[in-house]
């Protein structure tokens, strides 16, 4: 799966306005809009919250989840999981 994530000055909290600016390429979801991945937290958050996104393919979850890996290196998190199927289980 190609990645389509390429990293924007680190924003923390993201207001409804800078949400708006950033590129479809800050996000997991690119073609959505979907989890941002700005900075190490909001990583960690498109993780915890994936299997809660809504209308979308798997080919789009390959992709977010491609798009998540390239933003946790840049990052320095460490995923243990090797494919989206395997987040949240035990």
């Amino acid at each position: 799966m190609a990645v389509t994530w390429k990293p924007v000055d680190e924003h923390g909290t993201l207001s409804a306005e800078e949400r708006k600016k950033l590129p479809d390429s800050a996000y997991a979801f690119p073609g959505k809009r979907k989890e941002p991945l700005t900075d190490a937290d909001h990583v960690r958050t498109a993780l915890a919250r994936f299997n809660q996104v809504k209308d979308v393919t798997d080919a789009e979850r390959d992709e977010a989840f491609a798009n998540i890996e390239a933003a946790a290196r840049h990052y320095g998190i460490e995923l243990t999981e090797k494919s989206w199927r395997e987040l949240g289980k035990p």
